[in-house]
């Protein structure tokens, strides 16, 4: 089983990959990085990701229409159930741009489930589709703690 600097090495295995990054969405902090992020500062890329995955973790717009997964805002927790990453509401979000791709993978945790991985892929070479199921690979295997 791979801890994080083992996981973000195998991240940047993936075709195109520029970056990335396990952060904490709440308090916006990179727990690990490796490789480069826009604007050259990786701590500032994991601060503004967060921005952008703490509403989608938050907001029931996204939870399951099964009611597996409780949003975060409502006091839940990863259950290990149905309903996506080991009962979170969100398994990725992808923001595409004219030269890349960035994907945040959320990751189920024993503890509170507030991590994903940031991963930057470069457009022309990146593979989308690829990503996103190696990720969730990825994200079965990675030990936290």
């Amino acid at each position: 089983m791979p801890g994080i600097d083992e996981c973000l090495l195998e991240t940047m295995r993936l075709p195109g990959a520029r970056g990335a990054a396990l952060v904490d969405w709440t308090s916006g902090l990179a727990l690990g990085v490796v490789g480069e992020f826009p604007g050259g500062d990786a701590e500032a890329a994991a601060a503004e990701a967060a921005e952008l995955a703490r509403p989608a973790m938050e907001l029931k717009v996204f939870a399951p229409e099964d009611g597996s997964g409780t949003p975060a805002a409502d006091g839940g927790a990863a259950d290990g159930g149905a309903g996506g990453a080991g009962g979170l509401p969100v398994e990725d979000l992808i923001v595409t741009t004219r030269d890349g791709y960035h994907v945040l993978r959320f990751l189920p945790t024993g503890f509170d489930s507030t991590v994903f991985l940031h991963v930057w892929l470069g457009r022309a070479e990146g593979n989308l589709a690829l990503a996103r199921i190696r990720l969730g690979e990825m994200a079965g295997r990675l030990v936290l703690g």
